[in-house]
């Protein structure tokens, strides 16, 4: 697309776009002068969508109406709230409904996940993660190493990114070849939190899948942003958060994958909880564990419906905005900012996030070398809303639902401003 540097330009792309609706169905902060602020921080916390107070209210009036029969006689009932959730949530992950699952937070369901899929034996019995991987992904597989007597200065092999934090497939390739008859697991952060590079899942699941080694993704800066298609590729499973560019809400629950080919395995190891026990019998309290055929298997306890009416409000948006819109001006905003940043042809500032489109989701990375956290401080202070990474990054994620071309237009011209003129 041949973009333009000029206001004008910028609004004729929001007449133009189809989801320009969306952005006043968000709240944003305000400035002191009233004034919206200039809000590209969806890869922390995304705004809260204007009806999720409705849908909080709606379970806060059945509890009043119904007491515990709101279980059962609310038009949306508890029992069965987290089913409600299934259908949308399946499209955006690239699933079947009866694999995912809104459960926990993001870190407990990883746990999870990894009790049932590492299971290291003496010889195979490594795990592979991209080395500035979140650290919560850090902490976990260094745990999971612990807690089964291995040590994680052994047993944890590193995919190391080149000088620019760019990660090569072919090293990841070299790693497999080199350890694959020691790697039971690998775990990979789908979208890179600080670079915002998208991996190639595909090639990795295939390459995993050659040597038997069972593979995982962790989608936290990625759901939302990006199709991670995890049926069709065959992934073991997956996790995620929802609170990012789900917009569900600070801490809200995570979501989890499991393919459909372990469903059926009764006996794969996990830890089980009466709400992940066949509906049917649930109640009669009396029974062996017997695992319900789908994702839900490894649920442990009845859902928070509070929590989960703040993940239905925000995923209904995404349904009615269709993902696959939201995915096609994602890739737009992003390459307008793309544009208008290379334009300022200043070499002290770098983009660390891939150029290829289909190596990253709506996050940019931008590394200034003569600059210091002031000048992010001076940024906020003057209405921007983004994020600070060490060393010298500002992540900038203009989020598709809520975020306009002319958001992106005077998010540089107020760089510009503050960094030539400021």
């Amino acid at each position: 697309m041949n973009y333009q540097n000029n206001p004008e330009f910028a609004k004729s792309l929001d007449a133009k776009d189809k989801l320009k609706s969306y952005r006043q169905r968000f709240h944003f902060p305000k400035q002191k002068d009233g004034s919206q602020k200039l809000y590209f921080c969806g890869n922390s916390l995304g705004l809260e969508p204007k009806n999720t107070g409705d849908y909080i209210d709606e379970v806060i009036e059945d509890w009043r109406t119904y007491g515990v029969d709101g279980h059962t006689d609310a038009e949306y009932p508890w029992m069965p709230y987290h089913e409600f959730l299934a259908k949308p949530m399946a499209k955006i992950v690239g699933a079947k409904e009866s694999e995912v699952i809104i459960m926990n937070t993001l870190s407990v369901n990883l746990h999870l996940m990894m009790v049932s899929f590492f299971r290291p034996t003496p010889k195979k019995r490594k795990i592979l993660i991209e080395a500035d991987a979140f650290p919560s992904d850090l902490y976990g597989v260094q745990s999971q190493l612990k807690f089964h007597g291995l040590d994680p200065e052994k047993d944890l092999i590193l995919w190391q990114p080149d000088q620019d934090q760019y990660y090569n497939i072919s090293d990841f390739d070299q790693l497999i070849d080199a350890h694959k008859d020691e790697i039971a697991l690998v775990l990979i952060g789908n979208t890179n939190y600080y670079t915002g590079q998208f991996f190639d899942m595909a090639h990795i699941t295939q390459k995993c899948k050659l040597h038997d080694i069972t593979v995982g993704f962790d989608l936290a800066h990625g759901v939302g942003n990006i199709n991670p298609d995890l049926h069709q590729l065959g992934v073991d499973f997956a996790v995620w958060c929802t609170y990012k560019y789900l917009n569900s809400g600070p801490g809200s629950l995570g979501g989890c994958f499991v393919h459909e080919k372990h469903h059926s395995n009764k006996h794969i190891p996990r830890f089980e909880g009466w709400w992940g026990h066949n509906k049917t019998t649930r109640f009669n309290m009396r029974q062996a564990f017997d695992p319900i055929n789908s994702a839900e298997a490894w649920q442990l306890s009845n859902p928070p419906i509070l929590s989960m009416a703040a993940v239905r409000a925000s995923l209904d948006v995404f349904d009615e905005a269709g993902f696959n819109n939201i995915l096609e001006k994602s890739k737009k905003l992003t390459g307008y900012l793309e544009f208008l940043l290379n334009d300022l042809e200043d070499d002290n500032i770098k983009i660390i996030t891939p150029k290829n489109p289909e190596e990253r989701g709506c996050q940019l990375s931008i590394r200034f070398l003569d600059s210091d956290k002031s000048f992010f401080e001076k940024l906020t202070k003057a209405g921007v809303v983004a994020d600070w990474r060490e060393p010298q990054v500002i992540r900038i994620a203009p989020a598709p639902l809520y975020n306009s071309y002319e958001d992106v237009f005077n998010f540089v011209k107020l760089l510009k401003h503050i960094r030539y003129a400021g």
